[in-house]
């Protein structure tokens, strides 16, 4: 769904961990984890250790229900399993495919300016609680929700009318798009390979033990 203009206002160090991955793959899928890895222009939101022999990017859209399916139900179980013994390191990028979606995506980004675990609090939440706010009437209740990562109405005002932040979030998507084939959410790229759609745990774990050997 969108929303009107009148209600919201919004415009529309990784390299090192890669580099022993890079030398043992094929050209075309070298380039590609290049290019995933390259800075881009926002800071990456990152949960894991920079080590971690496995690394997966998902592109989501926090409007998408398949996104918010992997988020309540595979997530916490590789967070547990992988991310938090140090197998793999997950980046969460913002790929919005809908007006609200950049809202929550620019919101996000503002609760976690001095602490970027306030970032992936409020996407949690925003994901966990998705059919509370993609409503007919979202306002409120995502001002309920940025409340309890300490988020200001006046915070809420400023941020959706941050036309910088919302020009790199939607640079950020072009890249992915022209760069890397994004076109639908959630896009996960393992270790620079893609896997389109929401994953089981089961269907994840195929994917992560032949790369971590067991």
């Amino acid at each position: 769904m969108r929303i009107t203009r009148r209600e919201f206002v919004v415009s529309t160090g990784a390299l090192v961990a890669a580099v022993s991955f890079l030398t043992s793959v094929p050209l075309a899928l070298a380039q590609t984890v290049e290019e995933l890895m390259r800075p881009g222009p926002l800071p990456d939101l990152v949960e894991g250790k920079a080590d971690a022999p496995v690394t997966i990017i998902e592109y989501a859209s926090m409007t998408c229900p398949h996104c918010a399916a992997f988020a309540t139900e595979t997530y916490p179980k590789l967070k547990a399993n992988y991310i938090d013994t140090g197998k793999v390191k997950y980046i969460f990028r913002e790929f919005p495919l809908d007006d609200l979606a950049m809202a929550a995506a620019m919101l996000a980004r503002c609760a976690g300016k001095t602490d970027q675990k306030r970032s992936f609090d409020l996407i949690e939440m925003f994901f966990d609680k998705q059919r509370d706010w993609v409503v007919q009437r979202p306002i409120e209740p995502i001002k309920n929700l940025i409340k309890q990562v300490g988020l200001t109405e006046k915070d809420f005002e400023a941020c959706l009318n941050d036309r910088d932040l919302s020009a790199k979030i939607l640079q950020e998507q072009e890249r992915a798009s022209k760069q890397l084939g994004v076109n639908s959410t959630p896009t996960f790229f393992i270790n620079g390979q893609l896997q389109k759609g929401a994953m089981s745990f089961d269907e994840l774990e195929k994917v992560l033990k032949p790369l971590l050997n067991t």
